[in-house]
C-alpha cells in the first residue's frame, strides 16, 4: 500500500497572528522579529517579499530594503497559543500527527482513502483550521514528507496541492534545486559552481558523483530530488521544556538591566506554565558574554508554576553564574522537567490571596495579552517592549503589579 502524507504549513505564521489581533495590519507590509540592529527577521508578509525581505535576514538589512514596513518585535506566548489551538484541531482529526515546528505539521493519512478521499479530507481539515483558528494555511499531499513539503511551498499562499502517486519525479524536475529540503545557501552555491540550478539535472546525475561532492548528504539530496523519502512520521509529544532568551542590542554589565530582564523572563514563563497546565522541576539560567563564551547553571526544585517560588531561584542562579566582569551579550531562562498539573497552595508559606492574585493576573493576561500586567520589578523591560506589540489598551500603559517577591 502506498503511503499518503500531508504537510500543513501556516502561512507567514507570526504575521498572520499579528493581523488576527489587529486587522489594521491586513494587506500592509509587516515584518516580525528582533527590532534591534542585531535582530533577525522571524516572519515577513508577502507584501515585503517583493522588496527582497525574507525570514532569517538581518533586521538592519530588512529596514534598508523595506523602510516603509511595519516592524513588530513579536510575542512568543501569543504565537504558542495559536499554534497549540491548531495542534489540538489536527490531533482530534488525524490518526498520526508530527509537529515539526511551531507552524508546520505532517500527518499520515495512509489507508483513509477506503472511507473518503485523502485530498478531500485534508481540504476539509484546512477549512476547519481557517474557520476556527482564523489563520491562513496551505498544504501539500503526496506519498512522502519531502514531496509534500515542496508541494506546500508551491501551493502558497493559502492554497493546496496534490501530487499524484508516480508523478513525484516529474513534479520536482523543473524546480530550483534550492527548493529541496536540506539544500541551504552554502550547498546551493556549490551546485551553482557546478553549473547545476534545477532538480532535473540532479535527477540525471549518478548518485556516486553526489556522494563524492557532498558526502553522505549528497545521497540524501539525490534521493529527495528523485522523490524518494522513507522518513517516517514521528508522533507528536508534548514538549518537556520552555525557555526564553534575550540578545541585547548593546553588550552590557548593568546588573539592574540584567536582573530586570531575567525576572521578566521568569515571570512570563511561569505564566506560560500555568496557562498550559504545567509544572516545572528544573530551572536553568544561561549567560553569553561578548566573547561568545556561554555558561549556564541549573537546579532541581519541587514542582511549581508560581512566580514567587521561581523568581528567587532564577535570580540566585544568575548571581552565582555572573562572576566575570566581561560585557554580557545574551541572557536566558529555561524551565524543564515539565509535568501536567496545576499550582497548589503550599500550607507553610502561601496564602489563599496569593493564589487568587495569580488567578486574577492570568485572567487579565489571557484576555489582553501576556504583557498586559507585570511586576513593578520588570517594568524596565516592559516599558521598552510593550510599544512593539499590538497593544490591547489602545495606547494605555500596561497594569503594573507592585508585588513583593518573598
Amino acid at each position: 500500500m502506498n503511503t499518503t502524507i500531508v504537510h500543513f504549513d501556516l502561512d507567514t505564521f507570526f504575521v498572520s497572528c499579528e493581523r488576527l489581533l489587529d486587522s489594521r495590519l491586513n494587506n500592509k507590509p509587516v515584518i516580525v522579529g528582533g527590532t534591534g540592529d542585531r535582530g533577525v527577521v522571524s516572519a515577513a508578509s508577502y507584501e515585503t517579499r517583493a522588496y527582497g525581505v525574507h525570514s532569517g535576514m538581518p533586521m538592519k538589512m530588512a529596514r534598508q530594503l523595506c523602510p516603509g514596513a511595519i516592524y513588530i518585535r513579536g510575542n512568543a506566548g501569543t504565537y504558542t497559543k495559536f499554534s497549540k489551538q491548531v495542534t489540538e484541531i489536527l490531533q482530534s482529526e488525524v490518526p498520526v500527527l508530527e509537529k515539526s515546528s511551531v507552524d508546520e505539521f505532517y500527518a499520515d493519512l495512509t489507508g483513509m482513502d477506503r472511507f473518503f478521499g485523502c485530498f478531500k479530507f485534508a481540504s476539509e481539515l484546512r477549512d476547519k483550521i481557517k474557520r476556527e483558528a482564523g489563520l491562513p494555511i496551505s498544504f501539500g499531499l503526496s506519498v512522502n514528507k519531502t514531496v509534500s513539503k515542496v508541494a506546500t511551498n508551491e501551493a502558497k499562499p493559502n492554497n493546496r496541492l496534490k501530487v499524484d502517486t508516480g508523478y513525484e519525479k516529474a513534479f520536482l524536475a523543473p524546480l530550483s534545486i534550492k527548493k529541496i529540503p536540506m539544500v541551504g545557501e552554502k550547498t546551493y552555491r556549490t551546485f551553482c559552481n557546478m553549473g547545476i540550478k534545477n532538480v532535473h539535472t540532479v535527477q540525471q546525475m549518478p548518485i556516486e558523483m553526489m556522494t563524492s561532492v557532498f558526502g553522505k548528504n549528497g545521497q540524501i539530496i539525490w534521493h529527495r530530488a528523485n522523490g524518494i523519502d522513507h522518513t517516517p512520521i514521528v508522533a507528536y509529544h508534548e514538549r518537556k521544556s520552555i525557555s526564553s532568551e534575550r540578545t541585547y542590542g548593546q553588550d552590557t554589565t548593568n546588573v539592574h538591566t540584567l536582573k530586570t530582564t531575567i525576572i521578566a523572563m521568569a515571570e512570563n514563563l511561569a505564566f506560560q506554565l500555568r496557562r498550559g497546565g504545567k509544572l516545572t522541576s528544573c530551572v536553568t539560567v544561561k549567560i553569553r558574554y561578548s566573547d561568545f563564551q556561554t555558561y549556564s547553571k541549573q537546579v532541581k526544585i519541587p514542582y511549581t508554576s508560581a512566580d514567587h517560588h521561581l523568581i528567587p531561584v532564577v535570580t540566585d542562579l544568575f548571581e552565582n553564574l555572573f562572576s566575570r566582569r566581561l560585557l554580557i551579550r545574551l541572557v536566558g531562562v529555561r524551565y524543564s522537567g515539565l509535568t501536567s498539573g496545576t499550582y497548589q497552595i503550599n500550607l507553610f508559606d502561601d496564602e489563599k490571596k496569593t493564589i487568587n492574585l495569580y488567578k486574577a493576573m492570568d485572567d487579565i493576561r489571557n484576555r489582553y495579552g501576556d504583557r498586559s500586567i507585570m511586576r513593578a520589578a520588570t517594568m524596565g523591560v516592559g516599558a521598552r517592549t510593550i510599544g512593539n506589540f499590538t497593544n490591547p489598551f489602545n495606547g494605555e500603559p500596561p497594569i503594573v503589579l507592585a508585588h513583593r517577591t518573598q
